[in-house]
């Protein structure tokens, strides 16, 4: 597979020039042929990134970035919050799988962060909005919210895994704009 083992860098100019062909695009050019199914059910996958989005259904990092099957590792939860559970599955996918990028990929017109800003919810949902709340404080620009957001769940997978710049494995936020389909990468 030709995005094995790609460097940080190289996978985030493959996703940069995936969300640029995607601005344009009519249908997804990735790779999802039966040929693909059985290479990556006979020997593995190996994604060249991992992307923690929101579980939002307008928010889908394949097409976002235009990737094919075996090509991201993608962990989905309402807010992008990062917990222990999402923090193993990072920590599985660059040990085990060899990717060396980590993209926190928040989102224009969250539910989850405009529930944090309007509301005080209850139930289980409280779990996702005291973790956003502990990340935007009193902001109430959305967008804004949305980026500390973002910036909070990229610092806790580093401290999560203990990462140093002089690290191979490199975490980054973005935040796609659902109007548009850009994704702004914030660092």
């Amino acid at each position: 597979m030709e995005h094995q083992n790609l460097s940080a860098t190289e996978a985030m100019d493959k996703l940069k020039e995936g969300n640029k062909r995607y601005l344009e695009a009519e249908s997804n050019t990735g790779d999802i042929s039966p040929k693909i199914r059985q290479k990556t059910c006979d020997e593995g996958q190996s994604p060249y990134a991992i992307v923690i989005t929101c579980s939002d259904s307008r928010v889908i990092p394949e097409s976002i970035f235009m990737a094919g099957i075996g090509e991201l590792f993608t962990i989905r939860v309402a807010g992008n919050v990062m917990d222990n559970h999402q923090l193993g599955s990072v920590e599985y996918a660059a040990d085990h799988l060899g990717s060396n990028l980590v993209v926190v990929l928040g989102h224009t017109h969250c539910g989850a962060v405009g529930a944090t800003i309007g509301s005080e919810p209850a139930g289980f949902v409280k779990y996702i909005t005291d973790e956003i709340k502990a990340a935007i404080g009193e902001e109430k620009d959305e967008f804004k919210a949305s980026c500390l957001n973002v910036q909070r769940s990229v610092t806790r997978i580093k401290e999560g895994l203990k990462l140093t710049d002089a690290d191979k494995l490199k975490v980054c936020g973005a935040v796609y704009h659902i109007d548009t389909g850009r994704v702004e990468f914030l660092d």
